[in-house]
């Protein structure tokens, strides 16, 4: 069995600036990534096609599909696209971009207008992709308080069941980061299965594996198949026949070039031709098939069963980041079935045991080095004590402020106040940061967007813990305006200090 699995995440960029880094980054991936991959997904489901992918969606970029702000700006971006294309003084250029930004318009009003969540429903309901979720606002898991992992596990999972109607069995976990005692989390939280990189499962991704003594199995992206498509020094977004991503016409900020060579500097490239990229897809489909083909083989033969391969890569891959991206999944997921390759779900691989001996997963990611460093290096230090400051002074906030409630007899009651702390609280330790720190991207914007969120809950909580409930409750309120995702978190479904879980640790065994 072939299984595609995409992993869709963007941070919360509403109200946080807008160029070079800010709302432009989500409009910009709606527009070139999640429109047209729906539009994929629907022909497919159209054709009969079931079963064709396992889709993660995390919850922080479900809340931005959804979001009125979001979906206004979207509808704007697109408006002002048109806009550049009719400024192209290039004419093949111009008609080219406004043919795709009248598809895309009309594709918007039609089908994305009432949010993401309406737009996914359909496939979700007719079996065409699985749903995987994850936590809210996308933190580093095994770096988390565990009290605030598993909280922001559980409502994650119930962020999704309110847009879709089901909570998802299997989660694509934040960078695909874990540690030893997760899977009791995961398995208390009702997830079944869960992605990890390929050298966590010491590079056998040949079947899905139950972590531990647990019946939560854990499946590995095949490395050698994924690299395929993209590496950090090959693939084939990177021929000289597909749209260069980076190289922009200023005037109106439309790529009008091929990547013509990987040395061939940007004025030197060569016009953007679209039958000679259509071209060189079919040609990339047909070579993937192959290796598909031939690791099935010979990885069934190794083991001496059926075995599983696994391709997982970035949802922004796909369109965004590779423009033919969607055109090539299109036609891969009809041309496996016809070269007799057997495609599936992840959950169907779990279902149809595609599962093998249990395997004692250590601390990993899918970052540089397959470790944590990218999250708990030199390089964010920082950040690592940011985040602990302001875990335990959400924690401490929000236990004082439960405890006073209760100490009162009556019932626990909602409390805003303590909700918008532990929404920012996981705004602030959201991975991210630390991500594009590490990767010197926009790293000054990721730290200031991690301070932005420790400084909202620290005047929160200090108003909370001070007694001054009404500067609080005015102080949440004003922050909700800016960070008002996920109002369904409720404080109250935080466990409390000292109760519930095996483990107070780290996560780690003995």
């Amino acid at each position: 069995m072939f299984t595609l699995v995409l992993h869709s995440h963007l941070p919360w960029l509403a109200n946080h600036g807008r160029w070079p880094v800010g709302e432009e980054w989500l409009y910009q991936s709606w527009a070139d990534c999640y429109l047209p991959i729906v539009e994929t997904l629907e022909r497919l489901a159209d054709d009969g096609y079931t079963d064709v992918l396992s889709l993660g969606v995390t919850p922080v970029l479900a809340a931005q599909l959804d979001d009125p702000h979001c979906l206004s700006g979207m509808h704007h971006w697109l408006g002002n696209w048109q806009l550049r294309a009719h400024e192209a003084t290039d004419r093949e250029l111009s008609v080219r971009e406004h043919r795709g930004s009248a598809a895309a318009l009309q594709r918007f009003e039609t089908r994305w207008r009432h949010g993401g969540s309406a737009a996914l429903r359909p496939l979700l309901d007719a079996g065409t992709v699985e749903l995987l979720g994850g936590p809210l606002a996308h933190p580093f898991a095994p770096l988390l308080d565990p009290r605030l992992r598993e909280f922001s596990l559980r409502e994650g999972l119930s962020d999704a069941r309110a847009r879709w109607g089901t909570a998802p069995s299997g989660i694509w976990a934040p960078e695909c980061g874990f540690t030893p005692g997760m899977e009791s989390e995961y398995a208390a939280a009702g997830v079944s299965h869960f992605m990890v990189d390929g050298p966590a499962m010491r590079g056998d991704t040949s079947l899905g594996r139950p972590v531990w003594d647990s019946d939560v199995v854990a499946f590995g992206r095949d490395l050698p198949v994924s690299y395929r498509v993209w590496s950090p020094k090959s693939g084939y977004p990177g021929h000289a026949a597909y749209r260069d991503f980076h190289t922009y016409d200023h005037a109106t900020g439309l790529k009008p070039s091929r990547v013509t060579g990987r040395s061939v500097a940007s004025n030197d490239k060569a016009p953007y031709d679209p039958e000679r990229a259509s071209a060189t897809v079919d040609g990339h489909v047909a070579d993937f098939v192959d290796v598909v083909r031939r690791r099935l083989t010979s990885e069934s033969q190794r083991i001496g069963r059926d075995a599983l391969v696994v391709a997982a890569f970035d949802t922004e891959l796909f369109g965004h980041w590779w423009h033919e991206g969607p055109q090539w999944i299109d036609k891969l997921m009809r041309a496996l079935p016809a070269a007799g390759i057997t495609v599936g779900t992840l959950a169907d691989a779990r279902e149809q045991g595609y599962v093998g001996a249990p395997l004692e997963l250590q601390d990993s990611s899918w970052g540089s080095g397959k470790d944590w460093r990218v999250w708990a290096g030199e390089d964010v230090a920082d950040l690592v004590a940011l985040n602990s400051e302001v875990t335990r002074t959400a924690l401490d906030a929000v236990d004082a402020a439960r405890h006073g409630q209760r100490s009162s007899g009556g019932p626990e009651l909602r409390n805003r106040v303590n909700d918008q702390i532990l929404r920012e609280t996981l705004m602030a330790v959201a991975s991210d940061w630390a991500f594009m720190v590490s990767k010197d991207s926009a790293a000054g914007y990721a730290r200031e967007r991690a301070h932005v969120h420790a400084h909202a809950l620290r005047e929160i909580a200090a108003a909370s813990t001070g007694g001054s409930s009404a500067r609080a409750t005015a102080l949440a309120t004003q922050w909700n305006r800016a960070d008002g995702l996920f109002p369904a978190l409720d404080a109250r479904r935080l466990r409390g200090a000292g109760t519930g879980s095996k483990r107070e640790g780290t996560g780690g065994r003995p």
